[in-house]
């Protein structure tokens, strides 16, 4: 076994100085995404190479071996600082600081070693140089370590994925020579074991490095922590590790023998392992923060810090930015940790509507999300909900309507943030239960508070833009139409007057007669269509007559009969009041969009019944179907179209017609599941009785 271990080290330190070297030269190939970074990773790299190389030619103990390793880790720290650089970081200034002190300790371990050249004779001078020696790298070592924890923990959740490995690699690296420098401290002489696999953690270190280049997808960007108080509660985790250590150690010295070393060996494993796998967890981190924020400080929150990142966040544009609406969910659920949210915005016949989705995907929504009494409610009160609290039964003064069966089932929502502009409930924040679960205390309610305000003045600026682009349209489309209508009236006027003319002036009856059906043809369906033209703005006009479902939805299907399947799978005979000529334009409209939306062998279903003095017509595709975002903003909106050269006003026009005739149309739909249009009308019966009630009413003349 001695004979084997000389070459199992020599074998050790070429790997390590091979794979050192390999990694610095691919990264300098490569460059990614992290500039400056990059170059001090490749230096430090060919530095640690070098030590390599030194141990095995010249030997641990050699003084040149020693001084090269000063240096890697003084490139190591420039390394560590470039991550910190990376665009930006509060408290940056400290950090440069942290690392000068960091780099003079390592010149001040390069010049130690020249000091002691004279005194190598000398036992009590050599024991003195060791006592500094393990000092120095003790204190180089636990530096690194609490720069590494404030990198990683003070990172945004999209920095830490690609930090998480380089910050692991330098973690393994600090940790192995700060147990190395303890037990070099404690038993007074070099631990030769540990320096010798000194290779190990070096390789390890590679490897994480490697792993993280090739995981990194992404610039490293920042967001704010209490940077002091992570830096403290840091070095007192170190201290208390240290201890720890002390401890250990006097207990191997008691052991002594071959016995130490190995307990050396585990006891190093043990605490690698464990601080690879503490330092990445989200919920230790969660933890941390908690617990520093309810006991470091007199306010949970860095109102600074916070009130940044939301004016980073809802001032991001440009084509790669979020749309508007997921800023606002993310800005809210920043706030509070939490990982995911919903924004329900107010629908048009009343009650509140799922509108965006925030790393959200996989809670269900009904289509009336809140109520018209729960929009009452958050109005008034403005009070903003935790929903363990509601679960717990700890809070009595919410009413059952603001807090729905749906979002009650789903324990992963946490809380509900109202968006109140100038009295008017504009939306409400649903926020998801964040990795440390807390409850919600008077601090939370301000700031939530504070922010739900404010988010609410963009949705109301953002619905005032669209407004008025709309009022702009519609504008632009009368003047447009107007020329069109006078146009065809001038048309229709020359057309009558010819068709007068040629009963006195024509010579030939059969041909007079001819002319006049042809010319008054065309007059009619010239004033048709002005009266068509005519028609926007001003539904509920035309006649209503009585209409049989039967016959309409026979006419609908035979229209389409050679072009597209349109199937009646479901009946009831019944009778409604209706325009007639409004009713088959809207249908014939909504069937043409879902056969537009569907493949050729798939049919588009008709179902219809009658239920509470209405007639329910559904119209079913299983085509492409909407997204939720596109029904609330571009689906009836004029001016929307996905067809060139049309004007968007299709499915607009049907809802007025329908609603014309007193009935209502609404829509659900799933992207890649299909789309259900649904229309209700009143039965004839129906209209006939409010109208003989409203004529018999009273009229009450007394004067009080």
């Amino acid at each position: 076994m001695n004979a084997l271990w000389p070459i199992l080290t020599l074998l050790l330190y070429l790997l390590c100085a091979g794979s050192a070297l390999a990694l610095a030269g691919w990264m300098l190939s490569q460059r990614k995404d992290r500039g400056l970074a990059v170059q001090a990773e490749a230096a430090a790299l060919i530095l640690t190479a070098g030590w390599a190389l030194s141990f095995i030619g010249l030997g641990s103990s050699e003084t040149a071996t020693a001084v090269v390793l000063s240096f890697a880790n003084i490139a190591w720290f420039w390394a560590l600082y470039r991550f910190f650089a990376h665009d930006g970081r509060d408290g940056i200034g400290a950090i440069r600081s942290v690392l000068i002190v960091l780099a003079f300790v390592e010149i001040l371990q390069v010049v130690l070693q020249a000091l002691q050249l004279p005194y190598s004779q000398s036992a009590s001078a050599g024991l003195n140089f060791l006592t500094f020696e393990a000092t120095l790298r003790a204190l180089a070592s636990i530096g690194g370590l609490v720069l590494v924890h404030n990198l990683y923990a003070g990172a945004s959740n999209a920095a830490r994925e690609p930090l998480r490995w380089p910050a692991a690699g330098l973690t393994v690296l600090w940790l192995y020579d700060l147990n190395t420098a303890t037990v070099t401290y404690l038993s007074g002489t070099y631990p030769e074991t540990l320096l010798t696999l000194r290779g190990i953690p070096v390789i390890a270190a590679t490897a994480l490095l490697a792993i993280g280049l090739l995981r990194d997808g992404a610039n490293l960007r920042f967001g704010p922590s209490r940077y002091v108080a992570f830096r403290s509660f840091s070095l007192l985790v170190i201290g208390a590790y240290l201890l720890v250590m002390v401890l250990v150690a006097q207990a191997l010295a008691y052991a002594g023998g071959e016995f130490a070393r190995l307990m050396q060996l585990g006891f190093i494993a043990l605490a690698a392992a464990a601080a690879l796998l503490v330092m990445p967890s989200s919920r230790l981190r969660g933890w941390l923060r908690v617990v520093l924020s309810k006991h470091l400080f007199q306010h949970r929150y860095d109102y600074r810090a916070e009130w940044l990142r939301f004016t980073d966040t809802m001032g991001r544009a440009g084509p790669g930015a979020m749309p508007l609406r997921e800023r606002i969910v993310q800005a809210a659920a920043d706030v509070t940790d939490s990982p995911s949210g919903l924004l329900l915005v107010p629908r048009e016949d009343g009650g509140l509507a799922l509108d965006t989705r925030w790393q959200w995907s996989q809670v269900e929504v009904p289509t009336e999300a809140l109520s018209n009494a729960g929009v009452r409610f958050f109005e008034t009160s403005r009070f903003i909900v935790d929903l363990d609290d509601l679960r717990a039964g700890r809070v009595e003064a919410v009413p059952a309507v603001a807090h729905p069966s749906w979002l009650m089932d789903e324990l992963s929502a946490w809380a509900m943030v109202p968006l109140v502009h100038y009295e008017r409930l504009v939306g409400v924040v649903v926020l998801a239960r964040p990795p440390i679960t807390r409850r919600l205390d008077w601090e939370d309610f301000d700031l939530l508070g504070v922010v739900g305000r404010q988010l609410a003045s963009y949705l109301a600026e953002q619905a005032s833009q669209d407004a008025l682009g709309e009022a702009l349209r519609f504008d632009e489309f009368n003047r447009r139409i107007a020329f069109v209508m006078h146009d065809i009236k001038n048309l229709a006027s020359q057309l009558s007057l010819l068709a007068r003319n040629a009963e006195r002036h024509a010579d030939k009856p059969e041909f007079r007669a001819d002319m006049l059906i042809t010319l008054r043809n065309s007059a009619d369906k010239l004033q048709g269509l002005l009266a068509r033209l005519g028609r926007y703005g001003a539904q509920g006009n035309e006649a209503l007559q009585t209409v049989a479902m039967e016959e309409m939805l026979a006419r609908l299907v035979e229209r389409y009969r050679g072009q597209h399947e349109v199937a009646i799978v479901d009946f009831m005979p019944c009778a409604v009041r209706v325009d007639r000529e409004g009713l088959e334009q809207a249908l014939v409209h909504l069937v043409q969009n879902a056969i537009e939306a569907s493949d050729e062998l798939s049919p588009v279903l008709l179902r219809q019944r009658c239920e509470e003095g209405r007639a329910v017509l559904e119209i079913i595709d299983s085509g492409s179907g909407m997204t939720a975002e596109f029904v609330r903003t571009r689906l009836f909106k004029p001016f929307h179209s996905s067809k060139p050269g049309g004007f968007g006003i299709g499915a607009f026009e049907a809802r007025e017609l329908i609603r014309g005739m007193g009935g209502q149309l609404d829509v659900e739909s799933r992207e890649g599941l299909g789309t259900r249009f649904r229309i209700a009308l009143p039965l004839a019966g129906t209209v006939e009785q409010l109208r003989s009630s409203k004529a018999s009413k009273p009229i009450n003349t007394e004067v009080a």
